[in-house]
């Protein structure tokens, strides 16, 4: 009895390391819980976030290559010897007006020797003069002839034709939906964007 009464009256020992793991265990293991699943959300959010930007990569492929195919269909049936650069060239110098060869190529993103190669061509084509720059005479202008800008308006009308029927067979919704989203994307690259053409004016009715 003496023994248990000492027991009894003696300041407890501290509790052995493994006593320790074993009253704080559960604590660890929510801990250790809590960070897998905090690491496993934040993957899973990463994941998503990459499938979504490869969907609109995707997608604005598919778009990208029905507008080249739409332009090559248009060049097909107005003038089929004329390449798509050449037909960029064009809308360049139909949309800038005369410029020099160095403002051509910034513009078309090649180089200057890239350019004059392509000016050469449309030049012996009868599409592009080049004249000399009045305030320096060692420098070339270069401008459209009006039968290069009669074949640019005709190929971005047919161009522009064919869009406009597939769009018409797009719901009213999808269409305001495609207008902000193409906005959104041509804002994010930094591009001008194209104003609409005017509706045509009404057909006057019959008598």
């Amino acid at each position: 009895m003496g023994n248990e009464e000492d027991r009894a009256r003696r300041p407890g020992r501290p509790a052995a390391p493994g006593h320790a793991l074993a009253q704080h265990g559960g604590e660890y293991l929510d801990r250790d819980v809590d960070r897998a699943v905090a690491q496993n959300v934040d993957t899973d959010v990463d994941t998503d976030l990459d499938q979504d930007v490869e969907e609109v990569i995707a997608a604005v492929l598919t778009a990208s290559r029905l507008l080249v195919a739409i332009s090559a269909r248009a060049l097909a049936r107005i003038e089929p010897s004329l390449t798509l650069p050449q037909l960029r060239t064009l809308v360049v110098l139909d949309s800038q007006g005369p410029v020099k060869l160095a403002a051509l190529a910034a513009a078309l993103g090649v180089n200057p020797s890239t350019a004059m190669r392509m000016v050469d061509r449309l030049a012996a084509a009868g599409s592009v003069t080049r004249k000399a720059n009045p305030g320096n005479r060692r420098e070339v202008v270069l401008e459209l002839t009006a039968e290069g800008r009669e074949l640019v308006a005709q190929v971005l009308a047919d161009r522009h034709a064919e869009i406009a029927a597939i769009v018409a067979r797009l719901p009213a919704g999808q269409r305001a939906g495609l207008v902000h989203s193409l906005h959104a994307l041509a804002a994010a690259a930094d591009a001008p964007p194209v104003p609409p053409r005017p509706a045509p004016p009404p057909e006057p009715a019959a008598p």
